[in-house]
């Protein structure tokens, strides 16, 4: 029989997590293979050209374009500053009534035009570095473009989160996976922390957080209302990430008030006082991005452990389905069975039987499921 295969979340204490880290244009590796790199370490940095600045030169000084490029003091190439002495005209009896420009801008000349008069100016390049954003090791380099940086440790996947990549140590601030986070449980204390929450987390909680400056939140549930009441606008589901908020949030089950699984809240709970990296970004179409918190161990060990076969379909495999009248509930697969079967809609596909954690037992297309690995 050959093996069944579906995407799957990944709640796991011990895995082996690899990350691409790729600069949005050329630039310059700052690493090698095999280097170990903090969340912060930068690992590649590009120089985004500065902005291309007009001064009308001819205009300025009130001659014709094609006189002002000869009264520059400045060829293409030149460093010039702001306040600095661009051109001059010579004025009466070479000292009477001159006209001076001024640069607006600092920067490099980049060209002198005789059709149109003007000089433009390319202010500083911008630098762009990017981090590792997770600590571990450089498992290889992209030349030019960025590296892949490999880590082992916890990781939990959410299935949907708001903001994006930051850094902190983990408190969990509720006592169970069915309590919701509320402001109170947010100590002025938790600036820079990452805080786990429970069943949810009140829209009073999510304003209190951004107040404090807590880096992350990681809750079993969110109201889209008090989303909706903190962004100010309404968030669409198919990418996110880019939000302007201080707090990245991180939902592990779905919409509204549900009690986050047990073995995720206890794994949570374990990691206590553990520095983690987090990711709200979110992208539900093709080349699938789930929001993430990524706990590195502490402790060195074979990278190849946990690297492969976590999106197996076998008997036991820990679910979630993820469509209706199921959405959201926990369970296990105690069947699969080969023959396709007739679903509502009139489409023969493939499913599987599970018993979830209520104690039903249901039958589920596969593609309605995701796999919780726990490895």
């Amino acid at each position: 029989m050959g093996s069944a295969y579906t995407p799957g979340l990944t709640v796991s204490g011990d895995t082996v997590v690899e990350r691409i880290r790729r600069l949005p244009i050329k630039g310059e590796v700052l690493v090698k293979a095999g280097d170990v790199v903090d969340h912060d370490s930068v690992i590649a940095r590009a120089m985004l050209p500065g902005l291309l600045q007009t001064v009308r030169l001819a205009e300025k000084l009130g001659v014709e374009a094609k006189e002002g490029p000869g009264m520059s003091r400045f060829q293409p190439g030149d460093e010039v500053s702001t306040g600095d002495l661009i051109a001059e005209t010579k004025g009466l009896f070479g000292k009477y009534f001159k006209q001076q420009v001024l640069s607006e801008y600092t920067g490099v000349v980049d060209s002198l035009s005789e059709v149109t008069g003007n000089i433009l100016i390319r202010e500083p390049s911008i630098p762009v570095d990017m981090s590792a954003y997770i600590k571990g090791t450089v498992k290889s380099v992209m030349e030019g473009e960025g590296a892949i940086i490999e880590t082992r440790g916890a990781m939990v996947q959410g299935i949907f989160g708001i903001g994006g990549e930051r850094n902190g140590k983990i408190r969990v601030a509720v006592s169970g996976p069915d309590q919701v986070l509320e402001a109170s449980n947010i100590l002025d204390t938790d600036a820079g922390m990452i805080l786990v929450g429970g069943a949810g987390v009140s829209y009073d909680a999510l304003v209190r957080a951004n107040e404090v400056g807590v880096f992350g939140l990681v809750v079993g549930a969110v109201r889209d209302v008090d989303l909706t009441q903190l962004l100010g606008y309404d968030i669409g589901v198919a990418i996110t990430g880019q939000e302007e908020v201080n707090t990245t949030l991180v939902v592990t089950e779905g919409f509204g008030k549900l009690s986050m699984a047990a073995r995720t809240f206890k794994l949570l709970q374990s990691l206590e006082g553990r520095s983690a990296s987090l990711n709200g970004a979110t992208q539900i179409r093709a080349g699938v991005i789930r929001p993430e918190l990524i706990a590195p161990s502490e402790q060195t060990g074979d990278m190849s452990h946990g690297a492969g076969g976590g999106n197996e379909l076998k008997i036991g495999t820990p679910i979630r389905v993820i469509r209706e009248p199921y959405f959201g509930a926990l369970g296990e697969v105690t069947g699969l069975p080969a023959q396709l079967q007739t679903v509502e809609s009139g489409a023969e596909v493939r499913v599987l039987e599970a018993k979830l954690d209520d104690g039903q037992v249901v039958c589920v297309p596969r593609a309605n499921v995701e796999i919780i690995a726990t490895s």
